[in-house]
């Protein structure tokens, strides 16, 4: 009898099922670990072997299928026999299972040098999974069928699904968390990296730079015009992002190792262009009291509060930030009107023109925390300059006295996904993306408005007055909708209301009592 052909199912079942299969022996936050790192291995297979056919196809190739460079030419890792994916599914009950993935692994990095370094060795064996429990879940795997789009962003898709499952955090004990795609796609709206050094000093699984390559690739530019920076202090989501950055064939300098940014930073010498960022919001104690307080990055600055490191990162930033480059940034709204330790930094840096647009997002945007969130817009000056946007160069003009706020809080599909998490639509993000660059404009006179409740252009004057506030309902104007009501008018209206309403009850009693009357009922 012929062996019968497994089931195909979506990746979303797919990861659903692998779930189930580690039940009992893996902790709900490891799930990512453990199906991520198969996951990698059959996405490397398949796009191993669609290349090598290819090669097979073509009589001037032929020759040349075991050649490694005939693979990363195009961006494809070249994998041994023993490392492909379907010897580790032939061989998925065998004892030393653990043993051929390690091997595996070591041969990519070996065989791959984007990939040093990257790869979970060692990881599997440490969790002592049963070898017919963990041969079903490489079933389930092998089962997930999934598309080029899927493909291309596979880690990034992985990691989201789980967290809106398991609502894991994603995160070490020190409050970092995934950043969703649809926030992201706004962010790189604003910045619009087409060309140039992209830096994300608390990269996570590297969604920051796959959006931006996102945004490359719609707008028909050249991933490979962009060069990218980043740093991660978690050890796993380094590896993540590495894979997650590879697997797409994006150069990356993410450091030797995964390290703190403020105690061990990488890029010291670093002058990106363009900067996009969610750094852990409220981060405590990510210094001693006496450390880091002659650091070069708070030249000019308070030295950031032991306290809470908001304004370390803003600083940070700026200081890895070229002259002409621009940084999007997410932190939680306390930043925008803390009057502790904080106060000077702020102050200062509106007074140093450094803080271009605040932008107040819905809240429920992110799957682990519905805390409010703010994204920022700064540079190193705010005069006038030339920037490419939506495929054209424009220039801006000198903003050096203004700052732009919105409030997007208003915005979005309630809770249409169905996850049930707030998501910005193309026309919101494309609102919001036109209002800044309207403001921006040498016509900014005639295309940009104060529209009540939405957005305001406030002057330096104003943000004085308002004691360095950069708390949007400070400068936008709220509508108060009570007071266009004629009062009087109104409770003639509803009086009027009341009478029509009573009458027709008193006219349909009358009919009643007549109907009852007239088959031998009365009625009280």
């Amino acid at each position: 009898m012929a062996k019968a052909e497994k089931k195909q199912v979506s990746l979303e079942a797919g990861l659903w099922n692998a779930c189930n299969k580690l039940r009992g022996s893996v902790t709900a936050t490891d799930y990512v670990n453990v199906v991520l790192g198969l996951l990698f291995l059959r996405f490397a297979y398949d796009k191993f072997n669609a290349q090598r056919e290819k090669l097979l196809a073509d009589e001037d190739t032929a020759d040349f299928i075991d050649n490694p460079r005939f693979y990363s030419k195009d961006n494809v890792f070249f994998l041994e026999e023993n490392d492909r994916w379907n010897y580790i599914k032939d061989n998925s009950k065998s004892n030393k299972i653990f043993t051929y993935i390690d091997d595996a692994f070591r041969n990519m990095e070996k065989n791959n040098p984007t990939l040093k370094g990257a790869l979970p060795i060692g990881f599997y064996i440490t969790l002592h999974i049963e070898p017919s429990k963990f041969s079903s879940l490489i079933d389930e795997i092998d089962r997930i069928q999934y598309s080029q789009e899927e493909s291309d962003d596979v880690i990034g898709r992985v990691y989201e699904y789980f967290l809106r499952k398991f609502c894991i955090a994603a995160k070490s004990e020190k409050g970092e968390f995934y950043t969703p795609g649809n926030i992201v796609e706004l962010m790189t709206l604003l910045i619009q990296p087409y060309s140039g050094s992209v830096y994300d000093p608390c990269c996570g699984s590297g969604g920051m730079f796959v959006q931006s390559a996102e945004f490359i690739k719609r707008h028909q530019g050249n991933k490979k015009d962009i060069t990218i920076y980043g740093q991660e202090s978690n050890d796993k989501t380094y590896k993540l992002a590495r894979m997650n950055l590879a697997i797409r064939g994006l150069n990356c300098d993410l450091g030797d190792m995964d390290a703190s940014t403020f105690t061990s930073d990488k890029h010291p010498n670093l002058r990106a262009d363009f900067i996009l960022a969610n750094p852990p919001f409220n981060l405590k104690d990510w210094r001693t009291e006496n450390e880091l307080r002659n650091d070069r990055r708070w030249d000019g600055y308070e030295v950031p509060p032991v306290s809470n490191a908001n304004y370390a990162w803003i600083l940070h930033m700026l200081a890895r930030l070229s002259y002409n480059g621009t940084a999007a940034f997410l932190l939680a709204n306390g930043a925008l009107g803390a009057d502790s330790e904080e106060y000077k930094i702020r102050k200062q840096l509106i007074e140093n023109h450094k803080v271009e647009a605040i932008i107040v997002l819905p809240r429920e945007m992110f799957y682990a925390t519905d805390i409010s969130v703010t994204l920022w817009i700064v540079g190193n000056h705010k005069k006038s300059k030339r920037v490419k946007r939506d495929d054209k160069e424009v220039v801006l003009r000198d903003r050096e006295n203004e700052i732009l706020f919105i409030d997007a809080r208003t915005l979005g599909d309630g809770k249409a996904n169905e996850d049930g998490y707030v998501l910005l639509t193309e026309a919101d993000k494309r609102k919001i993306a036109s209002t800044l660059f309207a403001w921006q404009s040498p016509e900014w006179e005639t295309l940009y408005h104060d529209i009540p409740e939405f957005c305001y252009s406030a002057t330096m004057d104003e943000i004085r007055s308002k004691d360095w506030s950069l708390v949007p309902s400070k400068y936008i104007e709220f509508v108060d909708r009570d007071l266009s009501i004629d009062f009087q008018s109104e409770m003639d209206r509803i009086q009027a209301e009341m009478k029509s309403i009573m009458a027709e009850e008193h006219h349909s009693q009358g009919i009643l009592r007549a109907a009852f009357e007239g088959i031998g009922y009365g009625i009280e």
